[in-house]
């Protein structure tokens, strides 16, 4: 089978869209390695976030090389053409426009509509070309895939599509979080980066919608004194005011950004509790880490965290600073439960497994192409 790729995230991105990406060519290739992997990059790496040995990379060639933001959604076509596409699948919520000319079926993944359920936090051209896209993605392809049920009844209602045309297909994440972290490891992490013995997590981006402020409100609420260490990058400003707080609140801060993949399993494995509060998300991968790394953890309710997490943790009202702060006391105050819900955690986090997507992935592409 010839499966292309729009892997622009892959190449470029270190967040939840590039993880997504990297992971499932990876697992794929690894599954799957009869079949031919065209990967298009619309520019040159600046750093090399993934092995892709084996793959095929196509980029913009003549005029293309100026513009290839316009390559990748009105050229690639024309460099794919001669390759015998059987499926294409569009890894970021994005179809390149005339696909359906060239690809004998395409594929897209849909992750959240974030930009359309909270458009105040999102800038408004954003919001308009990232809506076009995505609308027409949803219609042009031939089935969908939603990373979770949240996601699936958001493209419903938000794009207006049949239930009939969407699957749903968990993603999995980097299999350095399954791998125990050894005693050598953890003391040179904590060595390298000053750690305290011991500390309240986040990892992600630092930004608004990620709700951070709320963890520094439920600390102060609940007497919590442990030192809260946020790994990410993401908007200045808001991170200004993230340690304004805490200098207010007397809450001692770290931030670290650029934290590499191999070194997040040993912070995951030294905190004594993982938090996440978004306001929203299309997945979680934060709580599959944490899980993987037998992390108990403290997250949003009302989003899709519960059908990642289940009974492998505690979730609060993202706007309720003291349900939040009861959430994690239950669990930094009681040692059994929290070592209980790590190791229900663990086990859980295999649901997940690399074999798991790879199954759903080649079932649903088969299902594709059988249609």
């Amino acid at each position: 089978m010839n499966i292309a790729y729009d892997a622009k995230r892959a190449f470029h991105n270190k967040r939840g869209l590039g993880n997504y990406s990297r992971d499932l060519l990876r697992i794929m290739a690894t599954f799957y390695p009869e079949n031919n992997y065209y990967l298009t990059n619309p520019s040159p790496n600046k750093e090399h976030l993934f092995s892709h040995k084996g793959m095929n990379i196509i980029t913009p060639k003549g005029l293309w090389k100026a513009i290839p933001s316009l390559w990748r959604t009105f050229g690639v076509c024309q460099s794919l053409k001669s390759l015998n596409i059987h499926l294409y699948h569009g890894l970021s919520q994005e179809l390149p426009w005339g696909i359906d000319k060239i690809a004998e079926k395409s594929v897209v993944t849909i992750h959240d509509a974030l930009f359309l359920r909270y458009p105040h936090l999102y800038d408004p051209l954003y919001v308009k070309i990232f809506t076009i896209k995505n609308k027409y993605a949803c219609k042009v392809a031939n089935h969908i895939i939603a990373i979770s049920e949240q996601t699936k009844k958001d493209i419903i209602h938000y794009f207006g599509i049949e239930e009939e045309k969407i699957s749903v297909v968990y993603q999995g994440c980097n299999n350095i979080f399954r791998i125990p972290v050894s005693e050598e490891t953890k003391t040179h992490i904590i060595r390298k980066y000053h750690l305290p013995n011991s500390f309240i997590l986040y990892v992600g981006a630092i930004e608004e919608k990620k709700n951070i402020s709320i963890i520094l409100e439920a600390m102060h609420i609940g007497r919590i004194n442990l030192p809260l260490i946020l790994i990410g990058n993401g908007n200045s400003s808001y991170k200004n005011k993230i340690k304004a707080e805490a200098e207010k609140k007397k809450i001692s801060l770290l931030c670290l950004e650029n934290i590499p993949t191999s070194e997040l399993p040993s912070f995951y494995t030294l905190a004594n509790l993982f938090v996440l509060p978004s306001f929203f998300e299309g997945f979680g991968i934060p709580i599959l880490e944490a899980m993987c790394c037998s992390t108990p953890f403290v997250a949003s309710s009302g989003t899709c965290f519960e059908e990642v997490g289940g009974n492998a943790g505690f979730y609060a009202n993202p706007y309720d600073a003291e349900n939040f702060a009861h959430a994690m006391n239950s669990i930094l105050l009681h040692p059994s439960l929290a070592q209980s819900l790590g190791a229900t955690g663990k086990v859980r986090s295999e649901l997940f497994s690399d074999s798991e997507v790879a199954h759903k992935l080649l079932t649903t592409y088969t299902h594709i192409l059988e249609k």
